[in-house]
């Protein structure tokens, strides 16, 4: 394969950009290309965008001022290094990333992915392109994996989109205008995908989507099936021995997504809740669609029906308008709460939405006062929440070695890192581990030898 062209691609942002990254990747293997980790050695870069955050959207054209350097060096060697901008970044701004960037010859949505192939090469033989319309043709084409080409191995776990798009239209989010409105893939599409990724290896499984528990794929019965019909069914692959999703909407909290917590043992006992703001009038800005009450009664519910399930949040400070009495709100919600883990940030106005129109911006140094204080709140709740795991046996699924040697390093249940000394051939596997010690940003622990795996473990670690 040493005459095989080089592709290079940087993810931004959230899980949904790293899928559709491996999806170019596959896609463009079927033409010959093969992914380096050195974008000077490429003969095709793709900056795969995020358009959440002001700051997000600055580092893309930084890369692109790098990458400038790199085109021009290459040229002088007499290589032709082909530049694409994909993502939601290139969905919102079209026209404007090749005004600023010359450097650019393809500019392309994340509806359009799957067209990768023919674009480049039809770059190569005209000039630059843009393409960031919405499909015309199947609406399901950009959200199924490429059939013409084997799964790769991409380790032990493995994401797979199974919604895109948005139809909630928060005033602080562009997701419904880069990503276009809901629409779920055919659940047995997804059946199968899964199927192809546990022969390359995959036994955990996480289900991504914007807004993922609004799930609605058509099922072989031609009725729409929901999010925990879709998670009952996958569970009955023998392979698979973990399932997750991300990331939710609390309007879409489903009762018998609850109930699927509580009846499924290969769906974690993890779940990623986004609700911004604790404070009823801000959640009404934000065109959420749901109060502090509600939300509450739905992690009530949750806790409920699965007592060990544990519960992480995204919360933006310094939305306009938001007042102290707003923002004491929202620490109050997180005390009621206590959360596993968090994701805050500072309110970016994005341009579009609707919040960015409001007249009653907030200052920077408010935001910062604020995000400070939040989160120092939400990280002494994460360490409780790891701290609490000191002397239990948690299930960790082994994924790959750890740094130091004779290390492995794997998940627990709740995605914490674990650290275990013990030989490789255990990766891939799930173990019990007694966790003998917290670290800053993951467990410490050994194999619990037990009365159902004791011959197991001694021969596993050396120990008779």
């Amino acid at each position: 394969m040493s005459g095989s062209r080089k592709l290079f691609i940087k993810s931004y942002g959230c899980q949904m950009n790293v899928y559709d990254s491996y999806r170019m990747a596959d896609t463009m293997a079927h033409d010959g290309y093969v992914e380096t980790h050195r974008p000077e050695d490429a003969d095709l870069i793709v900056l795969n965008t995020c358009n959440i955050r002001e700051r997000a959207v600055e580092k893309v054209y930084s890369e692109l001022g790098r990458i400038r350097e790199m085109k021009s060096a290459a040229k002088q060697e007499g290589r032709n290094v082909l530049v694409a901008v994909a993502g939601c970044v290139a969905q919102a701004e079209g026209v404007e990333i090749m005004r600023r960037a010359p450097v650019v010859d393809l500019v392309i949505g994340p509806q359009n992915i799957h067209r990768l192939p023919d674009l480049a090469s039809r770059v190569k033989r005209g000039k630059a392109i843009i393409d960031t319309e919405f499909p015309v043709e199947d609406k399901f084409n950009y959200l199924v994996a490429p059939t013409r080409t084997k799964t790769r191995t991409r380790g032990i776990t493995a994401f797979v989109t199974v919604q895109e798009g948005c139809d909630k239209f928060c005033t602080f989010c562009v997701v419904p205008y880069t990503r276009g409105s809901e629409v779920s893939r055919p659940a047995m599409k997804i059946v199968e995908e899964v199927d192809r990724l546990t022969q390359a290896g995959v036994t955990e499984v996480t289900l991504i989507g914007q807004n993922v528990n609004a799930y609605h794929g058509t099922g072989p019965d031609g009725g729409a099936w929901t999010l925990a019909r879709l998670f009952e069914r996958l569970s009955k692959i023998p392979e698979i021995v973990r399932l997750r999703y991300t990331t939710s909407h609390p309007r879409d909290m489903s009762e018998d997504l609850i109930n699927a917590h509580r009846d499924l043992p290969k769906l974690m006992p993890f779940l990623h809740l986004p609700i911004q703001s604790g404070s009823d009038r801000v959640l009404r800005e934000m065109n959420r669609r749901h109060s502090r009450r509600e939300y509450l009664e739905i992690i009530s519910h949750l806790r409920a029906a699965r007592p060990d399930i544990a519960i992480s949040s995204d919360f933006i400070v310094g939305f306009p308008g938001e007042t102290d009495k707003d923002f004491e709100d929202t620490l109050n919600l997180i005390r009621e709460i206590e959360f596993a883990s968090t994701y805050s940030f500072k309110y970016s106005a994005r341009p579009g939405t609707g919040a960015a129109e409001l007249d009653s911006q907030i200052s920077e140094s408010v935001k910062n006062e604020r995000l400070a204080c939040l989160q120092a709140l939400t990280e002494k709740q994460r360490h409780a929440f790891n701290e609490s795991m000191h002397g239990r046996t948690l299930d960790v699924l082994f994924e790959k070695p750890g740094r130091l040697p004779g290390q492995i390093t794997g998940r627990s249940p709740y995605l914490q890192p674990v650290q275990v000394i013990a030989p490789s051939h255990l990766i891939g596997k799930v173990m019990p581990v007694r966790i003998v010690n917290i670290g800053s940003n993951g467990l410490f622990g050994e194999i619990a030898i037990t009365a159902n795996n004791s011959k197991f473990c001694a021969f596993a670690t050396g120990v008779a």
